[in-house]
C-alpha cells in the first residue's frame, strides 16, 4: 500500500467497494471539532481539538487498513497519537492530552509502573518501538489543523493541589475526546443505516422553567406548614437570582419542601447566570425514580424526556475490559450515558466515582458537568472514608469548571472551614436565609413536630410486639436480614408491609403507593424498612421506630413522623432502640457510637435533633476519623498520592480502582416479574447491530437489584441467574430467571438456597 494515492479509513462496513466507509480525515476532523467545542466549556478548547485530531492517528498504517478489510488482527492505533503529541508539544503540558489519547479505549493508565499495574504504563507505551509504520498522509490531512502550541490551562490554583487539578483536567479532556469519538461514530453509523440522530433534541432550561413556574403557582399556603414552605421557597428563589455562582448550602428541616425549593433555585440560578444544565445527585438508587417523577410532573407531559435518570446499574466496563479497541458497532452496544439532557438525576455513587474514574464509560459525561448547577441531596451521606477527595472535587468543579454546588440537607454537616473543619469548603452561602427572618435555626424550631427518645435495647420479639400494638407505625432497621425477619413476624397482621433494596425499584414504588393510600384512608399500616425510606420518601406516620444509627439518620427517620404537623408533638414519638442480637454493620458502628455519645450529654439529650446536637455529633464523627497517622477521611491517601506525583507519572488507574464508595462487590441483576421488564429483555435479545443499547439499559434500571458478587457463581451454576447474550454485551445484563428466589412481599430471597447464600449480607 502506498501513501500518495491511498485513502485511509476510520470505520468500515460490509460494502466491498468502500463507498460508504468513513474516511479517516473526516473522522479525525469531526472529533477534533466536537472535542474542541466541548473543552471550550472550561476554556481548554485547544486541548480538546488536539486530542480529537490525534486520537486515532495510528489508523494511518497499512496494518490497520488491512484490519478494516478483515485481513489483520487487532492493531494498536492509539499510541501513535500519544507519541506525536509528546513530540509536537514537547513540554509537560502535553501529558494532559497524551493520557487521554492513549487511553480513549482502554482507560487512563498510570504514568509510570506500579506494583498494582494492570494497564501498560504511559511511559512504557510511548517508548514502544514495534509499532506499525505511520504513513506520512497524516501530515497533509491532519497536521495543519493542529494548534501550534498548547496554552497554559487557565486554572485558578489552589495551594498544594496542583496535581489534583491537573489529574481532574486530564479526565475532563478524556471526557471530551470519548464523547466526541462516540458521537461521530454514532452519526456515521446512523448515516449508513439511513437513520437520523435523535441526540440532543431537548428543550432548553428556560422552557422547563416556564412549566415549572406554572405548576408551583398552584401550591396553596393553606396551613402553617405550607405557609412556611412558601416562605422558604421565596427566600431560596430570591437568593438564586441575587447571589453570584459558587458554593451554597440549603439547610431545611425534613418536610420543608427542599426538593422543589432546590430545583426552583437551580432553574432561577441557571437563568440568571447562564448555566447549561442541572444535575441532581441523590444518595441512593431507591429514590431516584421518585425524585425524577416529581420533576417530570412539574415540567409537564411534553417534556418528560428532558429528565434523564442515571443509575449505576449498567455501564460498558465489561466490554472495555474484554475489547480494548472496539469497532464502531461495538461502541454502540455500550450502555453509556453522556448527560446531554438538561436535567440529570443520578446517584452519589455514579457522580463521585465518575469524577475519579479512569474508565472511558464513566468519564464520557464529565465535560457536561461544566457550567452546571449541581445539587447534592442529603449531602451528609457523602462517604466518610472518601470525604476529603469528594470535597476537593466539589471545590474544583466550582473553582475551575463554572459550577454552582448546593449542599442540600436537613442536618448540615460541618464541611465548612468556618465550622472548624480543617481544609473545609470556604465561602459557602446559606440559601434558606432572608432579611425577613428565614434562617436554619428559626426553621428548626418552627418544624419541630416529634418527640425523640432512646428506649434502650429491644430484641425482635419486643419490636414485633410494639409493631403489633400500633395501628400505624414505621420501623427502620440497619440490615435487610432483620427487616425480613421482623416482617415475617407481623406479616399475618392487617396492613403489614416490607421495604428494602432486595426489592426492585418498580416493586418498591407499587408498595409505597399502597402504604400512602392506607395511611391516607386511616387503615392499619405497619411497615418494616431498611434505611432507604429515610432519604426523601414522602410518607407520614404517627409513630416511628429507628434502630441505632447516626444522628443524621435519626433526623431523617423523624421526618417520616407527623410530616404534615397534623398531630400534637407529644403524640408523635420517634423511638430509638438498640437492636439486640444485631451488631451495627461496620460502616454504621462509628455513627451509632457517636450518636450515643452526643445524646449522653444532658443538653443534647433533651433536644436530640437540635442544630447544636447535630453540630456536636458531626464534630465527634470527623474527629474520630482524623485520629492516627492517616486521615480516615481520605482512607487510601488519594490526595497525598497526587501531591507527591508529577505530570508524567499520574496514578490514574490506581485512583480509579481505589476510589470506591461501596467497597463490597455486588452485581446488578434484572428481575423478570413485570411484563415491561420481560419485553425489554426480549428487545435486547433481538437488538440489531448498530443500534445503541442505551435506551433499553435505561428502561431496565427500575427492575434491578444488587446481589453479592460471591453468590453469583453458585446462582449461575444453578440456572437461577443468566447473562443476556454475553458474546455481545459481556456481563452487562444479568437476569434473575427463577421466581422462587423472589418473594412478592420481601423481594430477593437469600433463604431459597441457604447453601449458596452462606455468608449473609448484613451490611445493607
Amino acid at each position: 500500500m502506498t501513501t500518495k494515492n491511498t485513502l485511509f479509513y476510520a470505520h468500515s462496513t460490509q460494502t466491498a467497494d468502500k463507498s460508504n466507509w468513513q474516511p479517516l480525515k473526516e473522522h479525525l476532523s469531526n472529533v477534533g471539532s466536537l472535542a474542541e467545542e466541548f473543552a471550550d466549556a472550561f476554556n481548554c478548547a485547544d486541548y480538546g481539538k488536539a486530542a480529537g485530531l490525534l486520537h486515532d492517528l495510528g489508523k494511518y498504517t497499512d496494518e490497520f487498513q488491512r484490519r478494516l478489510e478483515g485481513l489483520h488482527p487487532k492493531v494498536d492505533h492509539a499510541t501513535w497519537g500519544a507519541k506525536i503529541a509528546l513530540e509536537k508539544y514537547g513540554d509537560k503540558l502535553s501529558y494532559l492530552i497524551t493520557y487521554a489519547i492513549a487511553g480513549h479505549h482502554a482507560g487512563l493508565a498510570n504514568g509510570a509502573y506500579r506494583d498494582d499495574q494492570r494497564l501498560t504504563p504511559l511511559t512504557e507505551r510511548c517508548n514502544k518501538t514495534n509499532l506499525p509504520v505511520l504513513k506520512s498522509a497524516w501530515k497533509h490531512e491532519i497536521e495543519q489543523q493542529l494548534p501550534n502550541k498548547l496554552p497554559v490551562p487557565p486554572l485558578k490554583p489552589k495551594n498544594g493541589f496542583s496535581f489534583f487539578q491537573y489529574s481532574f483536567l486530564s479526565r475532563m479532556i478524556l471526557s471530551c475526546l470519548v464523547d466526541a469519538d462516540r458521537l461521530d461514530t454514532e452519526d456515521y453509523e446512523n448515516r449508513v443505516a439511513g437513520k437520523s440522530s435523535s441526540r440532543g433534541q431537548y428543550p432548553a432550561l428556560a422552557q422547563l422553567k416556564v412549566n415549572f413556574d406554572q405548576a408551583i403557582q398552584s401550591f396553596k399556603a393553606d396551613n402553617k406548614i405550607n405557609r412556611k414552605r412558601a416562605d422558604i421557597l421565596r427566600a431560596v428563589r430570591h437568593n438564586a437570582r441575587t447571589l453570584e455562582p459558587g458554593l451554597f448550602s440549603l439547610t431545611v428541616p425534613t418536610g420543608g419542601g427542599k426538593t422543589l425549593a432546590s430545583m426552583a433555585f437551580a432553574l432561577d440560578h441557571a437563568e440568571a447566570h447562564q448555566k447549561r444544565r442541572i444535575i441532581y445527585v441523590i444518595p441512593f438508587t431507591s429514590i431516584i425514580e421518585q425524585n425524577a417523577a416529581v420533576f417530570r410532573d412539574k415540567f409537564g407531559a411534553e417534556y418528560q424526556d428532558a429528565v434523564i435518570e442515571h443509575h449505576s446499574a449498567f455501564n460498558d466496563a465489561d466490554i472495555e475490559n474484554n475489547i480494548e479497541q472496539p469497532d464502531s458497532r461495538t461502541k454502540l452496544k455500550m450502555a453509556m450515558e453522556n448527560w446531554d439532557a438538561p436535567i440529570i438525576v443520578t446517584t452519589a455513587v455514579q457522580f463521585m466515582e465518575s469524577l475519579f474514574s479512569n474508565r472511558p464509560s464513566q468519564c464520557r459525561k464529565l465535560h457536561r458537568i461544566a457550567n452546571s448547577v449541581v445539587i447534592l441531596d442529603e449531602a451528609q451521606t457523602l462517604p466518610m472514608h472518601l470525604l476529603r477527595p469528594c470535597l476537593e472535587a466539589l471545590d474544583e468543579l466550582h473553582r475551575n469548571y463554572g459550577c454552582s454546588i448546593v449542599l442540600c440537607t436537613a442536618t448540615q454537616p460541618a464541611f465548612k472551614a468556618e465550622d472548624g473543619f480543617p481544609g473545609g469548603l470556604q465561602n459557602v452561602r446559606e440559601l434558606a436565609r432572608s432579611d425577613d427572618g428565614i434562617d436554619p435555626k428559626q426553621l428548626y424550631k418552627q418544624f419541630q413536630r416529634v418527640t425523640v427518645q432512646h428506649i434502650g435495647e429491644l430484641d425482635d420479639a419486643n419490636v414485633i410486639a410494639r409493631l403489633s400494638d400500633a395501628r400505624q407505625i414505621l420501623c427502620i432497621v440497619n440490615t435487610r436480614k432483620q427487616a425480613q425477619l421482623l416482617y415475617q413476624g407481623i406479616k399475618d397482621l392487617p396492613g403489614s408491609y416490607h421495604l428494602s433494596t432486595y426489592m426492585y425499584a418498580a416493586h418498591r414504588k407499587a408498595v409505597l403507593a399502597e402504604i400512602r393510600q392506607a395511611l391516607k384512608d386511616g387503615k392499619p399500616c405497619r411497615v418494616v424498612s431498611t434505611s432507604l425510606i429515610e432519604a426523601g420518601v414522602d410518607v407520614d406516620f404517627p409513630c416511628v421506630m429507628r434502630s441505632d444509627a447516626g444522628l443524621d439518620s435519626i433526623a431523617q427517620a423523624a421526618g417520616r413522623c407527623n410530616r404534615e404537623n397534623e398531630r400534637p408533638k407529644a403524640e408523635s414519638p420517634v423511638w430509638i432502640f438498640t437492636a439486640k442480637g444485631y451488631r451495627p454493620p461496620p460502616e454504621l458502628k462509628t455513627y451509632a457510637d457517636k450518636m450515643n455519645e452526643t445524646l449522653s450529654i444532658s443538653e443534647f439529650g433533651k433536644d436530640p435533633l437540635g442544630l447544636a446536637a447535630i453540630q456536636d455529633y458531626f464534630t465527634r464523627v470527623y474527629w474520630h476519623h482524623e485520629t492516627g497517622q492517616t486521615s480516615q477521611l481520605d482512607k487510601h491517601g488519594i490526595l497525598t498520592e497526587l501531591q507527591n506525583c508529577k505530570l508524567n507519572n499520574m496514578p490514574f488507574e490506581w485512583i480509579g480502582k481505589t476510589f470506591k464508595i461501596i467497597d463490597s462487590p455486588t452485581k446488578t441483576a434484572i428481575v423478570l416479574r413485570d411484563d415491561a421488564a420481560r419485553d425489554c429483555i426480549e428487545r435486547l435479545k433481538n437488538l440489531p447491530d448498530g443500534v445503541s443499547v442505551g435506551p433499553l439499559a435505561r428502561a431496565l434500571q427500575i427492575y434491578t437489584i444488587s446481589i453479592w458478587q460471591h453468590w453469583v457463581g453458585g446462582l449461575l451454576g444453578k440456572g437461577v441467574l443468566q447473562y443476556v447474550q454475553p458474546e455481545r454485551f459481556g456481563e452487562q445484563f444479568l437476569v434473575l430467571i427463577d421466581n422462587d428466589f423472589y418473594d412478592g412481599k420481601m423481594g430477593f430471597n437469600p433463604e431459597a438456597d441457604p447453601f449458596i447464600m452462606k455468608g449473609d449480607d448484613c451490611n445493607w
